[in-house]
């Protein structure tokens, strides 16, 4: 359950970069072999640049639909829009 005056917005300016880089790990999983290290570095610095890329609002949907576990409808009434909205906004972001 969300309690709305403990609810952060993920465009905070030079904290994006810190966000995008815990989204991106959460989205890339973790693997142990060095072979499975190096690829995921490489598969990491270009989710980075994609999601470095993206509208700070494109950003928060992935995180709360990716981080926060999240329900479409849920995300949606996160960031008081409508359900149709929210999943453009979420496939425009993927």
């Amino acid at each position: 359950m969300k309690v709305s005056g403990l609810e952060i917005s993920l465009d905070q300016g030079s904290l994006a970069e810190a966000n995008s880089v815990a989204l991106a790990a959460m989205l890339l999983g973790q693997h142990t072999s060095p072979t499975q290290a190096a690829e995921r570095a490489g598969r990491m610095r270009r989710v980075l640049e994609a999601l470095n890329r993206l509208v700070p609002i494109d950003r928060e949907m992935l995180a709360l639909r990716h981080f926060e576990q999240l329900s479409r409808v849920e995300a949606a009434q996160v960031l008081r829009i409508s359900q149709q909205t929210g999943a453009r906004w979420y496939f425009r972001a993927l």
